[in-house]
């Protein structure tokens, strides 16, 4: 008998303890249909899904190093993580201990089908949770151009009048002090000392240096908000004037040193090992003679342990080996063959009302339990708190009708096999990234020859004969600025590519 943990999660946003509860039972009665044995549960309350930063998460992922459990069982898959990134490298990781993410209500099968659906549903709960995010954002800028305070902290020298900040005038006054005096040519150093000598505080808290360069850099003191590319000139009343404040970030920049690296992206970062030892290929720079950062693949292991033969490799040279395969072996009956998979999976899944019944079932009991409470209040028996439990109800009541309205526009909303086309062309026009992200599993390196592995199977290695029947072979050959700090002499560098579909 297989053993499983069940991982439950709610957001902020209008849900309650009851979305556990749901989550809990229909997790439960899986479990029971498919003979699995739940021997702990782990559950974040009140926390987003776009990112890993929940305490029962991270302590979920940590015990999965145990190994003492096969399955981690979830309502559905955005109950686990909402950002496909984080979603690959912590199934990954659990993949590692021996362990499997299982959905209770999108019924994956465990077929070659079913990792392409799976990477699907990922992609779609990573769009709505941007499109989300998308509306809330809209809404918040729509309020800032009416000048309203949009939430968090209140800064320094303003206070809230009902929806608007206004001047809080005995702050404002030690923000021009801050402003005048460094412009003068005062030290943040000594201002600061001079601040914290006096007694004076910053909401209750001590001046610190970062605090006072944070004052004299923020724009909202000349009544100008900056938000990405968008300024909002009504939302902080104006303390100082526009040339005090050039006159100080003037100032500032010259007192400024060292600046920041750009971000480097690695196109395969959790997805390439080592042919020879089977370690993971990290991501590792170095600097030439000449200042040049290089930038490469490299086995991760210790040469000295494993006696590893394969070489740091180009992080171009690999990158573009990978994509240009990729790019030109997805051939027209490839997509047509896997679409007509993933559209037979999708049309099963519409037909499960599951969720629907789930829904209308609690819906049917609150309307019990309103009808119930109108009755005893029109009996005389009134309270406070029977008047706030009614409230609750018809909350959630709403809450229940909009979700149904939801799940049964889902018939309207079908995918067809061309659409599913159109998601995976588009996906593979859109970025490398993407590309490698829906479709790569694993890069197997060696010194002359390079595996990839795409999603759409089910082998773990080239040795099955039906893997084989679907391995493509080719040879490309790198040019030599790519690979001369590789080899001893000038030839150029030749790869065997070996894809498995």
């Amino acid at each position: 008998m297989q053993t499983a943990i069940i991982y439950a999660r709610y957001s902020s946003d209008r849900q309650t303890e009851q979305s556990i509860e749901g989550q809990l039972r229909v997790c439960q009665e899986y479990a029971e249909r498919n003979n699995i044995t739940i021997v702990d549960i782990y559950i974040d309350r009140a926390m987003t899904g776009t990112n890993d930063n929940r305490p029962a998460f991270q302590k979920m992922l940590k015990d999965s190093d145990k190994k003492a459990w096969d399955i981690v069982l979830v309502y559905k898959l955005d109950r686990f993580s909402r950002d496909k990134y984080e979603m690959a490298i912590h199934r990954r990781t659990l993949r590692n201990n021996g362990v499997k993410i299982v959905s209770a209500m999108e019924n994956i099968p465990d077929t070659p089908e079913g990792v392409i659906l799976e990477a699907l549903l990922e992609g779609i709960s990573h769009y709505y949770s941007l499109e989300l995010s998308q509306k809330v954002r809209r809404g918040m800028k729509e309020n800032r151009r009416k000048g309203y305070y949009c939430g968090g902290p209140i800064p320094f020298g303003y206070k809230k009048d009902g929806k608007l900040l206004v001047i809080n005038e005995n702050e404002a006054n030690i923000v021009r002090y801050i402003f005048n005096e460094f412009a003068n040519g005062r030290l943040v150093v000594d201002l600061t000392k001079e601040l914290n000598d006096k007694g004076i505080t910053n909401k209750g808290v001590r001046f610190a240096r970062n605090t006072l360069y944070k004052i004299l850099k923020n724009t909202i003191y000349s009544g100008t908000y900056i938000l990405g590319n968008e300024k909002f000139d009504n939302m902080y009343p104006r303390i100082i004037n526009q040339e005090l404040f050039n006159t100080v970030q003037s100032k500032i920049e010259k007192n400024k040193y060292g600046k920041h690296k750009p971000d480097v992206c690695y196109l395969l970062k959790f997805k390439v090992k080592c042919g020879y030892c089977g370690s993971r290929v990290n991501s590792e720079s170095g600097t030439s003679q000449k200042g040049d950062v290089k930038r490469y693949y490299k086995c991760s292991s210790k040469k000295n342990v494993t006696n590893c033969k394969r070489k740091a490799i180009r992080k171009e040279v690999l990158e573009d080996i990978v994509v240009d395969t990729l790019l030109n072996t997805m051939s027209n009956d490839m997509i047509d063959y896997i679409s007509k998979q993933v559209l037979i999976l999708h049309e099963k899944k519409i037909h499960d009302d599951t969720v629907l019944n789930i829904l209308l079932n609690d819906y049917n009991l609150i309307d019990k339990q309103i009808n119930n409470l109108v009755d005893a209040i029109a009996n005389g028996i009134s309270t406070s708190s029977t008047k706030e439990r009614l409230e609750k109800l018809e909350e959630e009541k709403l809450n229940l009708s909009n979700k149904i309205a939801i799940e049964k526009s889902k018939e309207k909303m079908r995918l067809t096999q061309n659409d599913i086309i159109k998601f995976m062309r588009n996906a593979i026009k859109k970025s490398p990234q993407t590309l490698i992200d829906l479709l790569v599993r694993e890069v197997v390196l060696y010194e002359d020859k390079v595996e990839i592995y795409i999603n759409y199977t089910d082998n773990k290695t080239p040795d099955d004969q039906n893997h084989q029947a679907f391995c493509f072979y080719t040879t490309t050959t790198v040019k030599n600025i790519a690979t001369s700090k590789f080899s001893n002499n000038s030839e150029p560098k030749k790869y065997t590519i070996s894809l498995y579909i």
